[in-house]
């Protein structure tokens, strides 16, 4: 099993911990991390495009001339797709880009993932993170102690809303729960910091999954 280092909010060592094989020394393979990321951007297109045919087009009621004798081409409305401000051909229509990969293939890509942050040596775990009132400045000084750079994704077990609203103003910081952990996610950011509890919580999720 993968063993790495545990930190307290100061940047001190205070313990090691063993990951699980399953999900942190799981192959790499990149095209399922693409494929998946590419699933997930999909998901999150508003798909609100929208164009109007001629038949949705205002105006156009009255032939504009009539069928013969002016010298002109004939046409039947001024909203025909080949005038301008007429309707649109094949234009787009609100519609839903999302789609689903098949569970294996999103889980083996999280795996993936996981493993490679600890491979980059970009996953650091943290003893345990509580927050009696939401304060920006002590979640600064964390990541500062722990001489974090670049953008970070800080995972908790559960909710944590003191948390959440100190974590918020701090450019390239996002926070989430262990069950909402996603392939995306880990790769945008530089370095992955987890809770120790939500270590225990993601590999007591993915552990009954695979029981199921």
């Amino acid at each position: 099993m993968p063993t790495v280092e545990v930190y307290n909010v100061k940047g001190e060592q205070v313990g090691e911990i063993e990951l699980s094989d399953a999900i942190f020394a799981a192959e790499v393979n990149e095209s399922l991390l693409f494929d998946v990321s590419q699933m997930l951007l999909a998901a999150r297109r508003r798909g609100t495009a929208s164009t109007k045919n001629r038949s949705e087009v205002q105006g156009g009621g009255r032939k504009p001339w009539r069928q013969k004798g002016t010298g002109r081409a004939r046409h039947g409305s001024i909203r025909s797709p080949i005038w301008t401000g007429g309707g649109i051909i094949f234009g787009p229509k609100p519609r839903q880009y999302r789609y689903r990969l098949p569970k294996k293939v999103r889980r083996a890509a999280l795996y993936s993932a996981l493993t490679s942050k600890l491979s980059e040596k970009k996953l650091l775990v943290l003893d345990a993170l509580t927050l009696s009132e939401p304060r920006t400045r002590d979640i600064v000084s964390m990541l500062g102690n722990l001489k974090v750079k670049g953008s970070v994704l800080l995972v908790t077990a559960g909710p944590d809303i003191n948390v959440f609203k100190s974590a918020r103003n701090i450019p390239g910081v996002t926070t989430t729960i262990a069950a909402g952990i996603n392939v995306l996610d880990i790769l945008k950011h530089e370095t992955l910091l987890l809770t120790r509890d939500a270590v225990a919580k993601i590999e007591e999720v993915f552990a009954n999954e695979k029981s199921a």
